[in-house]
């Protein structure tokens, strides 16, 4: 490429990043502002097609090239999975909430990760484009929680990377014979949480965005080898852990009790996260139908099994409170006598979390790739680039973000706030499911569409009380023999009143509508042990979603789609002016799919 053509490609001008009417001039811009009731009440109402989030991808200029297999994909679900979760969160959650029941709290958040890889592999195969979650729920859901979940989904991948990377730095201190605070910088004028720098885990990030710039095909290729090395490792862990094992560390196995041990199932969802970013590849693999269903559902499987090994591993070795909270595995071999092993074991985790790095960094670009071609997000963000067939730019954007946050935010932050935000999304996709099996336009009859409604919101209404009563109920029981019985049967009147609108054509999620039901209920459970602090911080986020949203990305999708749809935009007269009825008088700009 000249240099001309490389400056090009990173030129921008204002027509890149608002291209759309209401940002031409003020004029344009406040009539805009004043149709905003009646452009949200659009937004809400309409709903993509598979067809539409096909079409939408030429707006990246360039097509994406089609080179992965299902090997690739497991491999890149292991890699993707298996990182800074089990190395460092183990160790905090065995010592500070489950103990040695840590192995069951692996199981609870293992159970509710395979149910949402059901879900998003019936999504991966159906609507196979880089979008992932934000994709099906605009079909499903529409566009407004689609953007909600969008918001999300970047700061899940952004949080998500930079704790990994804080991690890499912990593990590579223990492997140079240091503490990791003496690799990093301490700020004495930052709030407690922030006021650890780390440049190290800055210069992984910018590594591993270089690295997956140049090629997905290359970043495979990479992935193999670390993850491979990577495995090796983690069965050196296994048997030479076993070796070296005593029961009596497995006493009292549960110490904190039942709330301990899913106290501790929701932080340690975080070490499941990103298996959804294999589902943002269903654009570049060759056989959807056949590689995802195998590539997803294998490497879940086998990570949950490692998992649970693994941790029953760690808590033989030493008796958990004792586990080291930063390097648990390396400071356990070095516990009994096995100096040697810590600095294998840490190299191995160093190898894990680089996948992880490498994984995630694929799936995030693809994420905001696909936001911004629906103009809920600037354009220019989804520019895929002519030579290496990767989307450059949103690659750079969301690599620079993790970086930042990674130099500041302690790991304690951001493990909670990313299983809030994966627990969210994770439950709309569940519901998603529901809707698409249970609603088509046209053929489901308003007694059925009225039944379906009331049903799941039992199932949520008794979901969130379950929750709810579990964080403000110490001992209590009473509250569970009401809830649960009502989200069983809201689940059993919609398997046996609401008739199924739709059956997959390629693969589907197995026992609709149990699975899905059940993965809504557990990932709302899980979302009420997570600490006050970390809700705060999630609103705040949402709350400057809105606020975007409100601003700039409600008007650009808007003009979007009725410049799709062949419709005049006029911003003399608000309709919302003339009252908010002929809002709701109308066919919703996209029809719900048959």
């Amino acid at each position: 490429m000249t240099d001309e053509g490389a400056r090009r490609r990173w030129m921008c001008r204002k027509q890149d990043f608002f291209p759309e009417k209401a940002f031409q001039s003020w004029g344009n811009y406040f009539g805009a502002l004043l149709q905003t009731p009646c452009r949200l009440v659009d937004r809400v109402v309409a709903r993509s097609t598979f067809e539409a989030e096909l079409e939408i991808k030429a707006r990246s200029g360039n097509e994406m090239k089609r080179t992965l297999t299902w090997w690739d994909l497991m491999w890149f679900g292991l890699g993707a999975v298996i990182g800074a979760g089990i190395f460092v969160l183990t160790g905090q959650e065995a010592r500070q909430d489950a103990g040695p029941a840590v192995i069951l709290s692996y199981v609870v958040s293992g159970v509710s990760a395979l149910l949402s890889v059901f879900c998003y592999t019936e999504f991966a195969v159906e609507i196979p484009v880089a979008g992932g979650s934000f994709a099906y729920l605009r079909v499903e859901l529409g566009e407004f929680v689609a953007f909600i979940a969008a918001g999300n989904i970047i700061l899940e991948y952004i949080i998500g990377g930079a704790a990994v990377a804080r991690s890499w730095t912990s593990y590579f201190a223990t492997l140079c014979n240091h503490e990791p605070n003496q690799f990093r910088i301490y700020a004495h004028s930052f709030t407690d949480g922030y006021n650890e720098l780390d440049p190290i885990a800055v210069a992984v990030v910018l590594i591993v965005c270089i690295v997956v710039v140049k090629s997905t095909k290359v970043s495979s290729r990479l992935n193999y080898i670390a993850s491979i090395v990577h495995i090796l490792v983690i069965l050196f862990i296994i048997i030479a852990g076993l070796i070296k094992s005593n029961t009596r560390n497995y006493t009292p196995f549960a110490p904190y009790g039942p709330r301990g041990i899913f106290t501790a199932a929701a932080v340690l969802f975080f070490a499941y996260v990103g298996f959804d970013a294999v589902s943002t590849m269903a654009e570049e693999t060759k056989n959807p139908a056949r590689d995802i269903p195998i590539g997803l559902v294998g490497s879940m499987v086998i990570t949950t099994v490692i998992y649970c090994i693994m941790a029953l591993t760690l808590c033989l070795m030493q008796p958990y409170g004792q586990i080291d909270a930063d390097a648990p595995f390396s400071r356990a071999f070095e516990a009994v006598g096995w100096n040697w092993a810590q600095y294998l074991v840490a190299l191995g985790a160093l190898k894990g979390m680089t996948s992880v790095l490498l994984v995630g960094a694929v799936g995030q670009a693809r994420y905001l790739t696909h936001i911004a071609r629906t103009h809920m997000l600037p354009p220019w963000f989804a520019k895929v680039d002519s030579k290496t067939g990767t989307p450059v730019i949103a690659t750079v954007t969301m690599m620079v973000g993790t970086a930042i946050i990674a130099f500041f935010t302690s790991l304690g932050i951001l493990s909670n706030l990313l299983s809030i935000s994966t627990l969210f999304i994770f439950m709309l996709v569940a519901l998603a499911v529901i809707v698409r099996r249970y609603y088509v336009t046209g053929e489901t009859s308003t007694a059925n569409r009225v039944k379906l409604i009331v049903f799941i919101a039992l199932i949520l209404g008794s979901s969130i009380a379950t929750a709810v009563y579990w964080g403000v109920s110490e001992n209590g029981w009473i509250g569970y023999c009401i809830s649960v019985p009502i989200w069983f049967l809201a689940t059993l009147g919609l398997w046996l009143f609401v008739p199924m609108g739709r059956k997959p054509k390629l693969w589907g999620v197995p026992l609709v509508p149990w699975l899905p039901s059940l993965s809504i209920a557990i990932n709302i459970f899980l979302l009420g042990s997570i600490d006050k602090d970390s809700f705060i911080r999630f609103g705040i986020w949402t709350g400057i979603l809105l606020v975007y949203y409100f601003l700039f990305g409600l008007h650009a999708s808007y003009e979007t789609a009725k410049e799709m749809e062949g419709e005049e935009i006029s911003y003399d007269t608000p309709p919302c002016l003339k009252g908010l009825s002929s809002c709701f008088h109308r066919t919703p700009s996209n029809p719900i799919p048959n």
